[in-house]
């Protein structure tokens, strides 16, 4: 099979009307660069140049296959910059805030590591924000729980315990597991309604699962605030195990059986950026290789 290298030391002596010169123009030994210019004859079947006392000449196959070889090398040039500029491009990374706590310091440096050409800007959001940025194109990629909506597409990343979060002289607090059904009768402090409704679809669903439904006597709107609620007593809630890392004092996580939280990759597929396969393969490596949601 015919080579690039070959094709290029046929087009410099062709220019060059000279082995000599072109061996200098290409900083290879003249003996070598005669010898490739032998394969790419034998290759194909035909003689390309005429060499005698008066000089170096085209010969007609050469004349023919001269215009070719300057278009598959130009041609080639033109895909390699494209290939170079995707590998310069920037890409917008999207936390959900609950996750970006541990997954973000990860990511960003495996990301700079692997890929040290693509240009980062990050953002640290809420659900409801993080799902517009993808859907409006603002946010290219997002490390968030599952939206749990159909236009976006997502591949799990890490999956972890859901915990029950519990004061720490609750009277659980010393438990391996626990039940959805063995917190029935708690004070529950939750996040808003309002703050992803898909979210508090499924949660009802897990407690009419339980058999019944939460007593929710506060609402708050982020995990700090979920989590100081519970330590002062208000009442439990359910977290995933990451959360820990937020606050380590006046708060117990048990596992909940059965219940499992996923970390997933999400994007928008009617704005797939060029480089979200490379991003993706890099954060599978790592989270084959780092306990993400235990903080890495």
């Amino acid at each position: 099979m015919t080579e690039l290298r070959q094709l290029r030391y046929f087009v410099a002596v062709a220019e060059q009307l000279s082995f000599t010169r072109a061996a200098a123009q290409l900083h290879v030994a003249q003996q070598s660069l005669s010898q490739q210019i032998g394969v790419l004859e034998r290759q194909i079947g035909v003689r390309l140049f005429d060499r005698d006392t008066r000089g170096t000449r085209l010969t007609p196959a050469g004349e023919a296959l001269l215009p070719g070889a300057r278009e598959v090398l130009t041609r080639t040039e033109e895909i390699v910059a494209q290939a170079q500029r995707a590998a310069t491009d920037r890409i917008s990374l999207g936390f959900l805030s609950s996750t970006a706590n541990y997954m973000l310091p990860a990511v960003v440096r495996a990301v700079r590591e692997r890929l040290p050409r693509v240009a980062l800007s990050t953002h640290d959001l809420p659900i409801d924000a993080l799902v517009a940025g993808l859907r409006e194109g603002r946010i290219d990629v997002a490390f968030t729980r599952p939206p749990l909506v159909d236009d976006l597409a997502t591949r799990t990343i890490a999956s972890e315990p859901v915990c029950a979060v519990l004061p720490s002289g609750h009277r659980l607090a010393g438990a391996g597991t626990v039940t959805l059904a063995e917190l029935a009768g708690e004070d529950w402090v939750l996040t808003p309604r309002s703050s992803w409704p898909p979210w508090h679809e499924k949660y009802d669903r897990d407690f009419a699962a339980a058999g019944f439904a939460p007593r929710v006597v506060q609402r708050a709107s982020g995990v700090p605030s979920l989590l100081g609620l519970v330590a002062a007593g208000v009442g439990v809630t359910r977290l995933a195990r990451s959360a820990a890392s937020i606050r380590r004092s006046g708060v117990v996580f048990v596992p909940i059986a059965g219940e499992v939280a996923e970390t997933v990759l999400a994007w928008n597929p009617a704005r797939d950026h060029p480089m979200r396969s490379h991003l993706q393969a890099v954060v599978t490596e790592l989270a084959a290789t780092t306990d993400l949601p235990g903080g890495g």
